[in-house]
């Protein structure tokens, strides 16, 4: 005989599981998370750096603008003797491209999701400082175009148009690692 209060679990689970306002996580029209606008702040990791590496100037931000875009702002490290190191912004991207066929009747396609990469190149430091330019996904955000471009719909008599016209940034990572180091001296990532 199963005890009366394991019942009242189960029903429990089994009811909000079941809910409108339950969400799954591979919902076709839905994302499971979205990268808001704004600024998002990183920090020094000095273990990550030669010794005696410090944040001379400038501020360790990006930002997401209204376009879902990301910009990651310069800054320089002093104290890092001859080291070179590579700053990097990889941020994804995602879109419900909706078929709509010559009757009306709309099938939403899966999410596809694309990649912006932008990198530095390597950074070589001057009189041990280390001037990191500012990188952004810029021209590289993709478009509603490029997502409709690589939807397959049932049959080409389909219409492709992304639903809402909308593009959501799933996630975006920027570091910035030294040679001979394999943890990032800075690292933001938001999703």
């Amino acid at each position: 005989m199963r005890p009366k209060h394991l019942i009242c679990v189960t029903v429990l689970a089994l009811a909000a599981a079941c809910s409108d306002t339950a969400t799954s996580p591979t919902s076709v029209d839905r994302p499971q998370f979205v990268v808001a606008t704004g600024p998002y702040p990183g920090t020094l990791n000095t273990g990550a750096v030669p010794a005696g590496g410090h944040l001379q100037s400038g501020n360790i931000l990006c930002t997401v603008n209204s376009s879902f875009g990301v910009t990651c702002s310069g800054y320089q490290i002093n104290g890092i003797g001859n080291t070179n190191a590579t700053a990097s912004l990889n941020a994804s991207y995602s879109a419900t491209v909706d078929c709509t066929n010559n009757g009306g009747k709309l099938v939403p396609v899966k999410s596809t999701v694309q990649n912006a990469t932008v990198s530095s190149g390597q950074l070589a430091p001057k009189n041990g400082a280390l001037a990191v330019p500012s990188i952004s996904t810029g021209g590289q955000t993709p478009t509603s175009g490029q997502f409709i471009a690589n939807a397959t719909c049932p049959n080409g008599n389909w219409t492709k148009s992304v639903e809402g016209g909308s593009i959501t940034l799933e996630s975006f990572t920027y570091t910035l690692t030294f040679v001979g180091f394999t943890t990032p001296a800075v690292s933001i990532s938001a999703s």
